[in-house]
């Protein structure tokens, strides 16, 4: 006698669809409950498959959107990007934190706990002159400075043991001083020849104000950066209900996606960023008038400034109202 047994098997998701769930959860931070309506795909499935897909992108596209080649000619590009767009010379990316609100991890304590009263994990980015990311370090505790995370970063110990393939010190456009390239910061970070950061606001002279401007405007990109991020992964807005290291995985992705809309859909993003009228005037992007990120903890952690970096600053505040002068500076921090 035969028994006739019938197996019912389920089809597995199609990758197209697991990809539309996860982008979408992404650019809308929508829940697992929420999401499973709209693609009709139980959340528990949902939850099992998220992580495989975040992981899969950050895989694919990290090498070639989010790289950390060292190449000469890569750092040669970026600084001529600067000093095209931003008019700051032999600047190689401005660096800068936000918060990402995550859930208290167990047995965290206060490790996470930020100085806004809430628990994160830190985003710290060096972003180019396209607003692009070039190096990122997410997962840090909340609680943590930004100079902090710097100091223990791998970037700062690459950078200061001459690793990355900085270009040679060479003279601005019309000086005759070899200066080295830097990247810029705010005031958290340590001033040295391979940092700059702005002068104490107490008691600024006029060439200061305008050292203080030039570097502001060319650390804007950061700003946009992050803001731009925001808007399009609406899901580092809110309050990721996740581990620390699912969160981490979360944001890497979003910052790799960014990278791959800057590269491949710049045009379609124009009316996000900050635009400088024809007389130099500020116009804000839609960014900025949409919820944001917090900014890091911008307490400095043992920046003890060098002679050389500080040298080095005030060579440039010289140049800025010499050679390398615009001609709306001045009229730019009278009206501010």
């Amino acid at each position: 006698m035969f028994i006739k047994i019938i197996c019912i098997c389920r089809f597995p998701l199609e990758p197209g669809l697991k990809l539309a769930v996860t982008l979408r959860h992404l650019a809308t931070g929508a829940s697992h409950a929420d999401l499973q309506y709209g693609f009709r795909v139980a959340r528990n499935t949902i939850c099992t498959f998220i992580p495989g897909v975040l992981q899969a992108i950050i895989d694919a596209f990290k090498d070639e959107y989010l790289s950390d080649e060292r190449d000469q000619n890569r750092w040669d590009a970026l600084a001529r990007a600067f000093e095209e767009r931003w008019q700051f010379p032999h600047c190689l990316g401005a660096l800068d934190g936000k918060h990402i609100r995550i859930k208290k991890p167990p047995k965290s304590g206060s490790l996470f706990y930020n100085y806004k009263n809430f628990f994160s994990i830190v985003l710290l980015a060096l972003v180019d002159a396209d607003y692009k990311f070039l190096w990122v370090n997410v997962g840090a505790e909340g609680s943590a400075s930004d100079a902090q995370i710097f100091n223990h970063s791998q970037l700062r110990d690459l950078i200061e043991g001459d690793d990355l393939g900085f270009p040679r010190p060479c003279p601005l456009p019309g000086g005759d001083v070899d200066v080295p390239y830097f990247i810029i910061g705010d005031d958290a970070f340590p001033l040295r020849p391979w940092m700059m950061k702005p002068f104490s606001r107490r008691q600024m002279a006029p060439d200061q104000q305008i050292f203080n401007y030039r570097l502001s405007r060319a650390r804007r990109v950061v700003e946009n950066a992050f803001g731009i991020m925001a808007m399009k992964f609406q899901i580092i807005l809110g309050f990721l209900n996740t581990t620390p290291d699912r969160a981490e995985q979360i944001t890497l992705a979003c910052v790799t996606l960014h990278n791959i809309l800057r590269t491949r859909n710049r045009d379609g993003q124009m009316n996000l960023i900050d635009q400088e009228n024809e007389d130099s005037s500020f116009t804000p992007g839609e960014w900025r008038f949409c919820t944001q990120l917090l900014d890091g903890d911008h307490r400095g952690a043992r920046n003890v400034t060098t002679l050389d970096g500080a040298n080095q600053r005030n060579y440039l505040k010289d140049y800025f109202i010499g050679p390398g002068a615009v001609p709306w500076q001045e009229k730019m921090i009278w009206s501010s």
